[in-house]
């Protein structure tokens, strides 16, 4: 295998997938977290493998670098931290409840549940999503592959135009990338760019 050659072919490919980034959404997507950090309200979001770790990796980002500097603070949890938490669900209900549940010990009315799945059918996401829903939350979903299930219950929806996991997975950490410095900014009234 030429890996240069292979390299240059995934750009390619990533590049039309960025090229068709939904900024509209982007958009709505700010508003929605800024305006539950207004109300104080919580923002719980959640997945499964690369997408836990972008999960995990928003909620980082969220909570530290957008107010670390401010006396108020973002309530962002993301409910893939909990591994003891989510195995003893995992273990003694199911895998498909291991973020619902939590979400009936923390959820609020009103409170933001962004749940992130590649391919927009990971039953565990949708049920956390469906709950939030159904008791008076704000849900947000991230997807690829057409949106899947997930993209046609959710408040909005934020579907990368791929079918490659990994570019899905590639516009997503992108995407909270953009999220973080953008509400940075919001805060700040400042500066484009961060350095951490």
């Amino acid at each position: 295998m030429d890996h240069h050659q292979f390299a240059g072919r995934y750009l390619t490919r990533l590049k039309k997938v960025m090229d068709n980034f939904d900024l509209v959404a982007f958009d709505r997507m700010v508003r929605m977290i800024l305006d539950a950090y207004a109300r104080k309200a919580h923002i719980f979001i959640m997945g499964n493998g690369g997408s836990g770790a972008t999960a995990s990796h928003l909620a980082c980002d969220i909570n530290k670098g957008c107010c670390i500097d401010l006396d108020k603070k973002f309530k962002m949890m993301c409910l893939n931290d909990n591994m003891p938490t989510m195995l003893a669900l995992a273990n003694d209900i199911s895998y498909e409840a291991v973020f619902e549940e939590q979400l009936k010990n923390f959820f609020e009315v009103d409170d933001l549940v962004i749940g992130i799945s590649g391919s927009g059918n990971s039953e565990n996401v949708l049920r956390a999503v469906g709950f939030a829903g159904t008791h008076g939350g704000q849900t947000i979903g991230w997807s690829g592959f057409g949106g899947g299930k997930l993209a046609a219950m959710v408040d909005l929806a934020f579907v990368v135009q791929s079918d490659d996991m990994q570019q899905v997975e590639d516009a997503h950490m992108v995407a909270a990338h953009m999220i973080m410095q953008s509400v940075f900014a919001a805060l700040h009234q400042a500066a484009t760019t961060i350095t951490c």
